[in-house]
């Protein structure tokens, strides 16, 4: 349900002690640079857009929108905050809560899969039927409902759900850019302590399963076969179009250049120098 529709809202300054983070919201609030720079825009400048809100028993208040402003507040030290208090049920303020947040520019695989989720299970809990045109049409799944408010297939949506099963160790291998969305998807079907066994497998051998390891994972996950050993043997086979590398420690190379290089250009030079040494070694054997 869009904020804008709702009548019953209340603009209020409201102190920091009865504010609550909104239970098991799917985003990360971190202490990084950035919320270093939000911390000081509060201190200098105050907090310019009210956090949303809904109100508890007790006269307490959940966030709804504004869980990094809140942050922000409480390491400044500010004792109250500007917010509008709309009166809304949990599965009213979990839709809410997600759609305002699903426009950032950066979601993590792990927060967009626990978002879609928390909005799914909150539409379930309403029995929403969208875009009915006559009795004989079906009302929407809420995995569509989502995807048509995302601009994305339902598919993809249901793919990201996945990812919730997957252990936070694995997951924040997902998140980090180190196993792509498609092969945690299909490891989201091994068992909680068959990923804990692959995960023990990676750290050992260094190395993510591909595509078709993580199906080939699965398929023996869902017969009833896969063990400790099926997957280290299965993470030692080579991946297609795998080719041998040669690695050098940064250490290792940098006194052999100038300080002022780049990696980029000690790579550079080191490839000119063995073509030099390349031409060379021809030019003796015409001789």
């Amino acid at each position: 349900m869009p904020l804008s529709n709702t009548k019953e809202v209340q603009a209020m300054q409201l102190p920091i002690q009865k504010l609550r983070p909104f239970e098991n919201h799917p985003f990360q609030v971190k202490d990084d640079d950035e919320m270093n720079q939000l911390v000081w825009s509060v201190l200098t400048q105050g907090v310019l857009t009210p956090l949303v809100v809904r109100p508890l028993e007790n006269d307490e208040y959940e966030v709804i929108s504004g869980h990094r402003r809140l942050h922000a507040c409480q390491k400044a030290g500010i004792k109250t905050v500007p917010a509008l208090i709309y009166a809304l049920d949990r599965d009213a303020a979990a839709i809410a809560l997600v759609d305002s947040n699903l426009h950032r520019e950066k979601i993590l695989p792990s927060e967009r899969a626990f978002a879609y989720k928390m909005k799914a299970e909150a539409l379930n809990h309403q029995g929403q039927r969208t875009d009915l045109t006559s009795a004989q049409v079906a009302p929407k799944l809420a995995t569509e409902q989502i995807a048509d408010s995302v601009g994305i297939s339902k598919d993809t949506v249901k793919r990201f759900i996945r990812l919730t099963e997957l252990i936070p160790q694995i997951l924040s291998m997902v998140d980090a850019g180190k196993i792509a969305l498609t092969p945690a998807v299909e490891l989201s079907y091994l068992t909680q302590q068959e990923q804990q066994d692959l995960l023990e497998t990676m750290e050992s051998e260094d190395c993510t399963p591909s595509l078709s390891q993580a199906v080939h994972l699965k398929k023996l996950s869902q017969s009833g076969e896969l063990n400790m050993d099926k997957i280290f043997e299965i993470l030692r086979e080579p991946k297609a179009n795998q080719q041998e590398k040669i690695s050098f420690r940064v250490e290792d190379l940098r006194k052999y250049f100038p300080k002022t290089y780049s990696i980029a250009r000690i790579q550079e030079r080191i490839l000119k120098l063995l073509e030099a040494d390349c031409r060379k070694r021809q030019r003796a054997q015409e001789r």
